[in-house]
């Protein structure tokens, strides 16, 4: 779309903010795809990581870093001299490399949590932002929970730092507790009372704790932001992000309206939204604006009589202008290696070793004996359950028996450790009773925190999707497992977060 307004600049924190949902982390593979496809979208700005977080997520930028050309690529850093130095090694392959430093300047977070009074806090800003500028002209300053700072204090710290060399300053409303109106006056007067605001971009970030994300960051945009930072499916520590599609498609849509406008192709943004979903073991409720399963569903008679007659009035976005539709190449098992392998390159799959593309291939082979048509969906399942990692425990085989008036009972063969285990128990449903059978053998330990069944595609030959969140010792990890008999998808779940709990499998777990 050509307009005449201004650039507004997409910054997607899915890997970095989004990561930090319990039971969402990703591994560097995963954040490799996820970026690859946010690339494919136009995305202007991706935060990859927080680098000095571990060697892990350090890694994880790093390679995204190296992977990605079009898109700037973002760490996290806090405003002290190891995180912008860790920050700056991550990003030394970059093609555009952003360092994103921050510190709290509301006064509960000063007093309480940093302890130390605010000159303090403007001094180490200034110099973080001069640290960081000595190895990248692009450096971002965030005033977290800038939403409750002081407004006096905001403006002298802001013209300090854009001094200093910042060239975007985000000011988010890191608890969710800002409302549309306040939140976009807030902005209003940043830019009238610092004098030097001209020289940057003005960004924000915000939660989703009173539902108010979208709203707030669109009437931040109302009053001079000209950078959103948000992520897919709206991914986020406690009640989520502002959700990237909304914000997107709201100022697409309403060009009427909104003086700026997206260099975004919002084609990929469906096929993203399931990549995301499939990999982190969250699914997107069916009502979910743009990428929800009913999003352009119509049920009710006078509603899809109005569609035949004229689109326009029932729906204001095209279904296919976000990416439904458009992956719907369907393959079989008469599909052979090369059209498998173009289509997971679409995806923004990439395989460089033949031994895994084969594996992959496989279990395409497998599911194909079992359904007729193989979806987009149905191939980025296959990819996050082909990966082979160290396993302790795996599936042999599962009987398991349920009739009415009588108890289930489970029965199965586990590999531990490639040794042949039989295990076997009753519950008070099927899944119950396979999950004591392997816990009668395994004893983990670990508390059930969540147990989720989602339709990969459509029909009755649909692969089931299920995650199973466990909890130990303090670490929370997220098993998920597909297939076409929903008891084998979810014994493979479990089995898959027993794997992360006992440090085989992919290394997924993370602190709570």
């Amino acid at each position: 779309m050509s307009t005449n307004n201004d650039k507004l600049v997409i910054f997607d924190t899915t890997l970095r903010d989004g990561e930090q949902s319990p039971g969402a982390s990703m591994t560097k593979e995963e954040k490799i795809h996820i970026a690859k496809m946010l690339e494919r979208m136009r995305v202007d700005v991706i935060e990859a990581g927080f680098a000095i977080a571990s060697q892990g997520d350090f890694e994880a930028v790093q390679a995204v870093a190296e992977t990605v050309k079009d898109s700037t690529v973002c760490s996290l850093a806090r405003a002290v001299g190891p995180d912008i130095i860790r920050a700056a090694e991550s990003l030394k392959k970059a093609n555009a490399p952003r360092i994103h430093t921050f510190i709290a300047t509301s006064p509960i977070h000063m007093k309480y949590k940093l302890q130390m009074e605010p000159e303090k806090v403007l001094q180490q800003a200034v110099d973080a932002v001069s640290t960081a500028r000595q190895y990248t002209d692009d450096v971002e300053f965030s005033l977290e929970d800038g939403s409750r700072s002081d407004p006096d204090f905001m403006y002298r710290i802001i013209e300090a730092v854009i001094a200093a060399g910042a060239g975007t300053i985000n000011i988010p409303d890191t608890v969710g507790y800002g409302e549309p109106e306040e939140y976009g006056a807030m902005f209003k007067r940043v830019i009238e009372n610092v004098p030097n605001s001209d020289k940057a971009i003005f960004s924000t970030h915000c939660h989703n704790d009173l539902g108010l994300a979208v709203a707030n960051s669109l009437a931040a945009v109302m009053n001079g932001v000209r950078q959103v930072e948000c992520t897919i499916n709206g991914l986020g520590e406690r009640a989520g992000n502002a959700s990237l599609e909304e914000i997107v498609m709201a100022v697409r849509t309403r060009q009427d309206l909104f003086p700026v406008d997206t260099g975004l192709d919002t084609t990929h943004i469906v096929p993203t939204s399931r990549l995301v979903s499939s990999i982190t073991g969250f699914p997107v409720q069916p009502n979910k604006a743009i990428v929800g399963a009913n999003a352009f569903a119509h049920e009710s008679g006078i509603h899809q009589d109005g569609v035949l007659k004229h689109r326009e009035t029932y729906e204001i976005m095209r279904a296919e202008d976000v990416g439904w539709g458009n992956n719907r190449l369907v393959l079989g098992k008469h599909s052979g290696r090369a059209a498998v392998k173009a289509r997971y390159e679409e995806l923004g799959y990439n395989f460089d070793d033949a031994g895994e593309f084969q594996l992959v291939f496989q279990r395409f082979k497998d599911l194909a004996d079992k359904k007729h048509e193989i979806f987009d969906e149905d191939l980025q399942s296959i990819v996050a359950g082909a990966e082979e990692p160290v396993e302790h425990y795996r599936l042999a085989s599962l009987d398991v028996h349920s009739r009415s008036g009588q108890r289930p009972r489970a029965q199965m063969q586990l590999l531990i450790d490639g040794e042949e285990v039989s295990a076997e128990s009753e519950g008070s449903g099927p899944v119950d009773a396979l999950f004591k059978a392997i816990e009668s053998v395994a004893d983990s330990g670990a508390d059930l925190k969540l147990y989720s069944v989602n339709a990969v595609t459509q029909g009755t030959e649909a692969q089931g999707s299920v995650t199973v969140r466990l909890q130990r010792d303090g670490r929370l990890v997220n098993g998920v497992g597909a297939d076409t008999d929903i008891l084998v998808a979810s014994a493979q779940a479990y089995l898959d977060a027993l794997n992360l709990l006992t440090g085989g499998g992919k290394n997924k777990a993370q602190g709570v």
